[in-house]
């Protein structure tokens, strides 16, 4: 039986601006790299209050890769999303939607990766 979640793994052409993106634009933490035995270069990140981590892998005899539209996500949740928008912004990576308050009280954005993945930033209210 499955016990729990290890990882996520999203595949990219540009490893180094997809780390920055990770490292400097969502504030995750770099907790290893290294290359498999089939020669894919992996990084894996962690977010400060979680267990899980995402694996980003370049391996170029995949092929390119392709993002469709509404495809995949990562959501992830933010204390300040005016604050956090602002600092992605200036970083060059501005909301591509929203932000948006939902019914349950809660305000999502999202923000487009690098590679076309995009990913969710939800701020829940003060009192849940």
């Amino acid at each position: 039986m499955i016990t729990r979640l290890l990882h996520t793994r999203y595949r990219v052409t540009d490893l180094e601006q997809t780390t920055f993106f990770y490292t400097k634009v969502l504030g995750l933490e770099e907790v290893s790299r290294h290359r498999s035995p089939r020669g894919s270069e992996l990084v894996f990140f962690k977010a400060p209050q979680s267990d899980e981590l995402i694996e980003i892998c370049k391996y170029d005899a995949s092929g390119p890769v392709v993002i469709g539209p509404d495809l995949t996500h990562l959501a992830f949740q933010v204390d300040d999303l005016a604050a956090f928008a602002s600092h992605a912004e200036k970083l060059g990576f501005p909301l591509s939607d929203g932000p948006t308050l939902t019914s349950s009280g809660s305000t999502i954005a999202f923000i487009d990766a690098p590679e076309g993945y995009e990913i969710e930033l939800i701020q829940r209210p003060a009192n849940g």
